[in-house]
């Protein structure tokens, strides 16, 4: 049996791991077109910022590692080109060595990821413009934040403002460019102005509802700033475009496999594509969403390892099912935590349900414990019954875990009331006595209509 991985990082090594685990005769190729494989590239940023040294850091198994422990061939610089399913191979460029072959498979498992957008700006094709997807680009920035002065972040996303946290956190001057007319728009709109407040009090010039019309260059083509469609000129040496990313499904489209209505694969409960030998994982693939079950599009490294160890198990002959997904998320600006899980009020009202919503602001410890910080908590809930749809969080380091909480309350279709009685721990410098997520219950328990 050979099984066959296009994509060395996280839902594709998650989909070749499984599969080793559950049949240790079988032969598996990971192709990856960049030279790192099994890596974290969420923590880009962090290495990008000094936080994180040395690139390798980022790795979890190396290649020798992946062969000799794992038993898992994995060919780095390696693009796959095509996939002919009716031959049941795909073509591989080397692309040290420019030669071209054909290696069959009888399981295939598509995990290529996403791909950085890229608006159309005048000037971007050049030296000095960048994304961060990849090690090779983390690299690449690095060298370059490590020579400029003033940088311009194009998209105010969580990659967006973790670059502009770290390279401030650098020393460099920073301007993040968001064409919306605010930040984080999952978010209440509160919790995005303590994020813009954050990023002001740390230095960071946001300029919100701005376009970028054009990136300016000196006569020797190097970039000396941003323009905006405003006519605004910000300072730049550097200009970072993280305006989002998309899927990557070129290989699936060309030979002939469904797209999903949000652009990503169409993929069943067990990963599998509209090709009974074919399975598909992590940002490439639409998802199906738990309160709505409608598709939807999170590409978050959480869900490609999940999806991954999925599609592996079923590739080898199991019975694994994915549910589905909350679009759990997490990000820090500074000393500023923002999670968030579930739908917000807009989001729930735009998918019909009756739902309300509240917030609450609550010490994460007990009042007279020295060095507490302030949760500021959000519920989603349908009016009817109280049942939980979402929640926001923002504050001090403990917001993520009570999202995280939360995010299991919604899963097992929890109410606001039965939230409210959950037996959760308290001590001085730890929670309070009634824990911020007590309190946000108990005053949305009031508004339910029951």
């Amino acid at each position: 049996m050979q099984m066959v991985v296009i994509g060395g990082t996280a839902a594709g090594l998650s989909a070749a791991a499984k599969a080793r685990r559950l049949d240790r005769e079988m032969e598996i190729n990971v192709f990856e077109a960049t030279s790192y494989v099994s890596y974290g590239s969420c923590g880009l940023p962090y290495f990008v910022g000094g936080c994180i040294a040395q690139p390798e850091e980022l790795v979890s198994l190396t290649v020798e590692e992946l062969r000799e422990k794992r038993g898992i061939v994995a060919h780095t610089r390696h693009r796959v080109l095509a996939i002919d399913r009716e031959g049941k191979a795909v073509k591989v460029l080397a692309l040290d060595s420019g030669r071209e072959s054909w290696q069959r498979y009888d399981r295939l498992v598509l995990a290529t990821g996403a791909s950085p957008v890229m608006p159309p700006i005048p000037g971007a094709d050049g030296p000095g413009v960048c994304t961060l997807r990849t090690v090779e680009d983390g690299i690449r920035l690095k060298q370059l934040a490590g020579k400029a002065k003033h940088v311009v972040v194009i998209g105010g996303g969580f990659i967006g403002l973790e670059l502009s946290e770290q390279l401030a956190l650098r020393g460099l001057e920073v301007a993040l460019v968001e064409a919306q007319p605010r930040l984080l728009p999952a978010f209440p709109e509160k919790y995005a102005g303590m994020a813009a407040g954050e990023l002001a009090r740390q230095g960071v010039a946001l300029h919100t509802g701005a376009k970028a019309a054009a990136i300016l260059r000196d006569e020797k083509k190097q970039v000396i700033g941003l323009r905006l469609a405003d006519g605004r000129q910000l300072p730049a040496e550097l200009v970072v475009v993280a305006a989002g990313v998309r899927p990557n499904t070129l290989l699936a489209r060309d030979c002939g496999l469904a797209l999903g209505s949000t652009g990503g694969i169409l993929v069943d409960e067990r990963q599998q594509t509209t090709d009974p030998a074919i399975w598909a994982c992590g940002d490439c693939v639409e998802m199906r969403h738990l309160l709505t079950q409608k598709p939807c599009w999170f590409p978050l490294g959480t869900t490609a390892n999940k999806q991954g160890r999925v599609a592996g198990e079923n590739a080898a002959g199991g019975q694994a099912r994915f549910p589905g997904v909350l679009g759990s998320q997490v990000t820090k600006v500074f000393d500023l935590y923002l999670a968030a899980t579930g739908l917000g009020l807009e989001q729930a009202l735009s998918q019909g349900f009756e739902a309300q919503a509240v917030s609450i602001t609550k010490s994460d410890r007990a009042s007279y414990y020295p060095g507490g910080g302030e949760n500021h908590l959000t519920l989603v809930f349908r009016r009817k019954d109280g049942r939980l749809l979402g929640a926001q969080g923002a504050g001090s380091a403990t917001a993520p875990g009570r999202i995280d909480l939360l995010a299991a309350a919604i899963t097992w279709g929890a109410s606001v009331s039965q939230l409210g009685e959950l037996d959760l721990v308290y001590s001085p410098p730890v929670a309070p006595v009634y824990d911020p997520i007590l309190i946000a219950a108990s005053q949305a328990a009031k508004q339910v209509s029951g």
